[in-house]
């Protein structure tokens, strides 16, 4: 069975971690994706997309899309392209004369997908901005952190890679389901729409008020910390584990595991009663303490107690953690993204992918300078 974009060329515009992200999902379920780097970049330079780990089974061309020969040879690959990743702020790639307009004008059925930070019609439209930004000015940064306490930003997983990465590919799928009688497809994705999305179920539950299960302040409700039966606690040996007990009858057998053989088990103060939930959370914790993690996973696998550690990648990798691909597709063969990533040199498998993917002839149709920057040299590609 072949995989379900098996047959769909991509070219990528060179970036970090949102865009990149998007081809890295697109190269799994079977597309094959080119990466376009500047013709000014090399394996040396500081902060360039070299540094890139989503690359796996990518391809990459150093283009200089300012002269005639390099713009001529990107639109003669854009004709035969089905999708587009500019990851660019608004207005990059206008003035590069590669806009939505002029790339339909060649090639109507592509896919152009756009990939913003923030919105590109919001007031922050023209600003520089990263991963906490946008998740600042979605609503969901005002979410994460315990109570009391300034906001905390969870690395850059829930924007550039979520909110940002991960809905572009979904805005491809939909595009890509449109039909190919369909013209002009443009995706518009950006990581506060995107982030605020994802954030919907939260945003719901804080309009019925207190009564809703995200209804309190920060660190205040029922899934982030507020209640000590949905929380994190160290244990004898200062790993952690994770508790996660709301249902009565799960909170029953997290009772009876964490006290059995105290002769506290009987006597644990009533969760429904408010003022027993601080009560509650230090003893606990103090409870925690006495046991390792390993002697907590002895206690609570294979129970309905929803008790499980909390494990670091290198742990996980050592216990042989398989990292299968976000979804699995029966009868196709879908790879993992793995433990390590690759990453890719401007340029490299450039040669391969003209020839192999878009079945261009070298010294023909396209040439790599002595710069190492591709060109065409056919006729060239006109608007």
């Amino acid at each position: 069975m072949s995989l379900p974009l098996s047959g769909h060329l991509v070219i990528e515009f060179a970036g970090l971690a949102p865009g990149p992200y998007t081809g890295h999902l697109l190269q799994t379920y079977g597309a094959h994706v080119l990466r376009i780097d500047p013709h000014t970049t090399t394996t040396t330079t500081a902060q360039t997309p070299t540094t890139d780990t989503l690359s796996a089974h990518k391809r990459s061309l150093k283009l200089n899309l300012k002269s005639p020969s390099g713009h001529a040879l990107l639109l003669r690959l854009l004709r035969r392209a089905s999708i587009l990743i500019d990851p660019y702020r608004p207005g990059v790639l206008e003035k590069l004369n590669l806009s939505p307009r002029t790339v339909h004008a060649i090639n109507p059925k592509l896919v152009y997908a756009r990939l913003t930070g923030f919105r590109r019609d919001g007031e922050y439209a023209g600003m520089a901005g990263h991963d906490i930004n946008y998740l600042a000015v979605s609503g969901a940064l005002s979410l994460l952190g315990r109570a009391g306490e300034r906001p905390a930003a969870p690395g850059n997983i829930l924007g550039d890679f979520a909110g940002g990465g991960l809905v572009c590919f979904c805005g491809i799928l939909l595009a890509l389901l449109r039909g190919d009688g369909e013209e002009g497809r443009v995706v518009e994705a950006n990581m506060v729409d995107g982030t605020a999305g994802l954030t919907s179920f939260a945003r719901f539950e804080m309009a019925k008020g207190r009564g809703g299960a995200w209804g309190n302040p920060r660190g205040e409700n029922l899934l982030d910390g507020g209640v000590p039966f949905y929380d994190t606690y160290p244990t004898k040996d200062g790993k952690y584990v994770a508790v996660g007990a709301l249902e009565e009858r799960f909170y029953k057998a997290f009772v009876e595991g964490l006290f059995t053989g105290t002769g506290l088990h009987g006597r644990v103060p009533d969760r429904r009663v408010p003022g027993n939930l601080p009560v509650l959370r230090e003893l606990f914790g103090k409870r925690f303490l006495e046991k390792t993690r390993e002697e907590w996973e002895r206690i609570f696998d294979g129970t309905d107690a929803c008790v499980t550690p909390v494990l670091g990648h290198a742990e996980l990798r050592e216990r042989g953690f398989e990292q299968r691909p976000i979804v699995t597709l029966k009868g196709a063969e879908v790879e993992g993204s793995g433990w390590t990533g690759k990453t890719l040199k401007p340029g490299e498998g450039g040669k391969e992918a003209l020839s192999e993917w878009w079945g261009l002839k070298e010294g023909v149709e396209w040439r790599v300078n002595d710069q190492d920057v591709f060109e065409d040299v056919g006729e060239k590609a006109k608007l």
